[in-house]
């Protein structure tokens, strides 16, 4: 196997993230996320272990399509209450010198100006190891509490996050020139005016004219990564990001995906093995398989069956708490994830509501693979050779108890076989990934927006193109319905315009 194994540890600032119930285990820290020395001690264990960074999720808005209202995530803090993510990255940064910070934010309720700044100050303080995972949000409840009225369809969020993704990117990579900055103490220049550009942004949804608020940090725009597995979501995944993660339930699901986005990836113009991706696993390993086995049927103890349905339901906008335990799985349309455990419903099982609840009480929508250092080793080992994948998504089911199991049998085992690093390599966080440079690479879409006067100059000639346009149709009326009968008559234009439908999901 000529593949490296990575590993990122998938976490949440708040108390049951993947496991809900397992909060109540005796020996669990997770009650303890909102104390900094929960986060510092968590990442000194994993940079002990190597991993490439710790992911942390989030979401604005709680869980209340279970059995209509929010009751059972509150009673058993599924991911409420939860605190921001992005405040975590100084203090991990300052307990650890090499361990990636991924933090994850949502185009749906940040605004990109404020947020470009945010993001360049982290990137500043962790000397370059910021990740940024991109969502575009899928709970009602958090958009209805930002005055949103409801989140948009699916793919319109994604359309969204484009030009979201585009004004950081003119914000990150054109703004500032990169010899802008001189700190010139004798002649009294900190900086030249002259290399500092307004970006004159007017789009769609954003009008951002002006200056990045920041000078650029070691790595402009940090690493990009991003969860989705819908079309959409794969989509924009294959032009922007540079670490994808996804929740494949099998290998089969897995292999797939991961050839669906490096083929997208490769026709963007990007190289497809320069697309991490991680799917998301609970591992539960121990010196021996028996003591692992005995270790997993401990923990599933205190799972919760109303905290699993929660999340089940509000993954997929399906209230699963309207069905019998002894009702099947069946597919129907929502704005949720689109992706979620769609493959359970059309699977060759048969599922019931109670065996999905049982199934998502330890590790949420990820497979969960327990035995030995060995047993394991070779099932993530089988996994990375038959689906192409570049590594796991560590989910946790006792804090920090899972990931220093990880850390004692597994990752010194993976070593032993020559299929995980021996060490970090230096520099920033992209640098450790890939083994490049620190700034996005001239392949991705991000590169074409370093020259900000000639992105400008170009916004306004298409401006004016269409201005033009605009007049010769008001000259010519029955020109312009000519035209736009035979683009709505144009096959590739009706495909180009047409967005992926609503996936299908589970009831």
């Amino acid at each position: 196997m000529s593949k490296t194994i990575r590993f990122n540890a998938f976490e949440m600032n708040c108390v049951a993230h993947q496991s809900p119930g397992v909060w109540s285990h005796p020996r669990d820290r997770s009650a303890q996320y909102k104390d900094l020395d929960y986060w510092t001690d968590l990442a000194k264990i994993l940079e002990k272990g190597l991993f490439d960074s710790i992911f942390i999720a989030d979401v604005i808005g709680y869980y209340d399509v279970y059995k209509g209202s929010n009751y059972h995530a509150l009673q058993q803090a599924a991911q409420i209450p939860v605190n921001d993510p992005l405040q975590l990255a100084a203090p991990i940064a300052m307990v650890t010198d090499h361990l990636g910070i991924g933090i994850t934010a949502s185009t749906t309720f940040e605004h990109p100006y404020t947020f470009a700044r945010r993001l360049s100050t982290a990137d500043h303080h962790t000397k370059g190891r910021l990740a940024w995972n991109v969502v575009t949000s899928y709970l009602e409840s958090g958009a209805k509490n930002i005055s949103e009225g409801g989140l948009r369809k699916h793919a319109n969020r994604y359309e969204v996050a484009a030009e979201y993704v585009e004004v950081l990117y003119k914000l990150f990579e054109g703004s500032w020139e990169a010899d802008a900055i001189v700190r010139d103490k004798e002649n009294r220049i900190f900086t030249h005016p002259e290399k500092v550009h307004e970006i004159g942004h007017r789009g769609k949804y954003f009008d951002v004219p002006g200056y990045h608020l920041c000078e650029p940090s070691p790595q402009r725009t940090p690493v990009l990564f991003q969860a989705g597995a819908s079309g959409p979501g794969k989509a924009f995944a294959a032009q922007h990001a540079e670490c994808v993660f996804v929740a494949a339930p099998s290998k089969n699901v897995l292999k797939d995906y991961v050839a669906d986005v490096r083929h997208q990836a490769a026709a963007a113009g990007r190289d497809p093995a320069k697309v991490l991706i991680y799917n998301l696993v609970t591992v539960i390993v121990d010196e021996t398989d028996e003591k692992a086995q005995a270790k997993f049927e401990e923990y599933r103890r205190y799972t919760s069956y109303d905290g699993s349905l929660v999340f089940m339901s509000g993954w997929t906008g399906v209230d699963f708490g309207q069905y019998a335990p002894t009702d099947l799985v069946k597919k129907v349309e929502t704005n949720a994830i689109v992706s979620a455990i769609e493959h359970l419903a059309g699977g060759s099982k048969t599922w019931t509501i109670e065996e999905l609840a049982t199934w998502g009480g330890i590790g949420g929508l990820g497979p969960v693979f327990v035995g030995s250092a060995a047993t394991v080793a070779d099932i993530l080992q089988a996994w990375i050779e038959e689906t192409d994948a570049d590594g796991f998504n560590l989910a946790y089911a006792v804090a920090h108890e899972t990931f220093e199991d990880i850390v004692t049998h597994l990752v010194p085992e993976l070593q032993r076989r020559g299929v995980y690093q021996q060490q970090y390599a230096p520099g920033t966080l992209r640098e450790k990934l890939f083994g490049e440079g620190p700034l996005l690479p001239e392949t991705h879409p991000a590169a074409a927006f370093r020259d900000i006067e000639k992105v400008k100059r170009e916004a306004n000639y298409e401006a004016n193109r269409g201005a033009d346009r605009d007049a010769s149709h008001e000259a010519h009326p029955e020109g312009r319905t000519a035209e736009a009968t035979k683009r709505a008559d144009d096959p590739a234009h009706v495909q180009r315009s047409r967005r992926d439908g609503q996936a299908q999901v589970i009831a």
